[in-house]
């Protein structure tokens, strides 16, 4: 994911406001402590490709380390963080999707308003509402029900390039449920194995209709699918183990939920044709709704689990754009005006697309500015310090950062602090392009297990390093007069 080309210091920090501060603060070098060689453990991880990375102190503007900070390298996840900031600027923290139930005549219809986090559990009272609308009214059944999607542009997946399979690259569009996901079950019995496949929540798990899926004897691949009148799986009997589970993608989001919807209702009473899918929304009375919770929520749950489909909904949404190379071009140009330059191209929100490019100037840049103003740092994950052995370890170190993760491709990128002293911005990027290229697509291809391993570790050591380097230094002087 390597197309190297270099940019300028300033345009590459791209943090205007703070440059003043910058130049000045960079005349002050720091003097390195004993034992903290970054060099030394860049070549013991032996991760091969390129290691880049940049540290800049938010306050003061000062760039206290970099190493190839401005090479395009592939963010993976660690995009979502602009998608994050985007988002909140764009649509304000406190915007809600709404998934709204329309009468119009004899036909009922279930619009989706692009909810990234609707579920089954969340349907279930849309589903109430609108059964005890319907029954306050006296109106008669509807004769015909559909489903709409047109709140974002339909997508047919992330990222054609990955297995079919994955569950992180479903379909989109503006109906979304269960993260666009049908939940696998299977259990061996005495006649053979038991396979379902369920719309589940949190509470509750009914049949999803318009998908099915039968075991078959082969090696690979692991499983087929094909779309016909219903969403076909087959999946490799040998696999199968007594029994287990696993997220399998929707390709008919729309109807997927509408079958979902159909079921709840009729649970209550309230029998509904099948669904059909419509383009367009028709004038009509809504009687019953739902609003997700507020976008800071919902970016801190993206943020924290790494979800790709509400990166892309809550970008698409940001940007109302028709298609995601517009939407991705769109937030591209937001960044540039947030004075944030650097040598970077989008093509999606999540990170998926091995064509995403970012540098690690720019990263950090994005930290020590809009990410500061924002509170970034305050919907991060915590990403716990871990010993030689892999558990997690005691520490005064405070990490609050994402992480971005393909084969071959491990960044973290955020907020590092000791109790009481300097706080730093960082985005460390690593990547070896070659091994990733060629397992593109691939789940846990051989090699990449122990090579995210040792990335990973490499990370903390740097971390550790930076704070130790530079957290006990006096405070610097921005020429603002601010002080660390």
């Amino acid at each position: 994911m390597n197309g190297w080309t270099r940019r300028g210091f300033v345009a590459g920090l791209g943090l205007l406001a703070l440059a003043p501060r910058m130049a000045s603060a960079q005349q002050r070098p720091a003097m390195r402590p004993r034992g903290f060689d970054p060099e030394a453990l860049i070549a013991a991880a032996g991760l091969g490709g390129a290691v880049a990375y940049a540290v800049v102190d938010p306050v003061s503007g000062q760039v206290l380390a970099q190493r190839q900070a401005d090479q395009p390298m592939a963010p993976a996840s660690t995009l979502k963080a602009v998608t994050a900031l985007y988002a909140l600027d764009r649509l304000g923290e406190g915007h809600r999707f709404a998934t709204r139930v329309i009468r119009a005549g004899n036909m009922l219809i279930l619009a989706g308003g692009g909810d990234p986090v609707l579920d089954t559990d969340a349907l279930d009272e849309l589903a109430a509402a609108t059964v005890a609308d319907e029954k306050a009214a006296g109106r008669p059944a509807p004769t015909a029900f559909a489903v709409w999607g047109g709140a974002l542009p339909r997508i047919g997946r992330l990222d054609p390039a990955q297995d079919e399979h994955l569950p992180y690259n479903p379909s989109i569009s503006g109906m979304i449920l269960n993260f666009n996901r049908v939940h696998l079950d299977w259990r061996q019995g005495e006649q053979g194995y038991r396979l379902s496949l369920q719309a589940r929540g949190r509470k509750l798990s009914p049949r999803a209709y318009t998908a099915a899926i039968a075991a078959v004897d082969r090696g690979l691949p692991l499983f087929t699918y094909e779309a016909g009148k219903l969403e076909s799986w087959t999946i490799a009997r040998r696999s199968l183990g007594k029994s287990g589970s696993r997220w399998l993608p929707v390709r008919r989001p729309e109807l997927y939920a509408g079958d979902v919807f159909q079921t709840l209702c009729r649970a209550r009473g309230l029998a509904l044709p099948n669904p059909e899918v419509i383009e367009i929304l028709p004038e009509g009375a809504e009687t019953a709704r739902h609003d997700s919770p507020p976008l800071r929520q919902i970016v801190q749950g993206m943020l924290e689990y790494s979800t790709n489909l509400t990166a892309e909904a809550i970008g698409l949404a940001a940007s109302r754009a028709d298609d995601p190379a517009a939407s991705a071009a769109a937030m591209a140009e937001w960044l540039r005006g947030q004075g944030i330059g650097g040598d970077f191209a989008f093509h999606d929100h999540s990170g998926l697309s091995p064509l995403n490019r970012v540098d690690a100037r720019m990263l950090a840049a994005l930290m020590a500015g809009p990410g500061q103003r924002r509170n970034l740092r305050g919907l991060m994950k915590p990403i716990p310090l871990r010993d030689a052995r892999g558990k997690r370890k005691d520490s005064d170190i405070a990490i609050e950062a994402k992480t971005g993760t393909l084969n071959f491709v491990s960044n973290l990128a955020g907020y590092a602090q000791r109790p009481g002293r300097r706080e730093l911005a960082f985005a460390i990027l690593t990547g070896d392009e070659p091994r990733r290229a060629a397992s593109e697509g691939q789940e846990l291809p051989e090699g990449v297990t122990g090579w995210t391993k040792r990335s990973k570790a490499l990370q903390q050591a740097l971390i550790e390093g930076w704070l130790g380097e530079f957290a006990a230094q006096p405070p610097v002087a921005s020429a603002q007069g601010a002080t660390l």
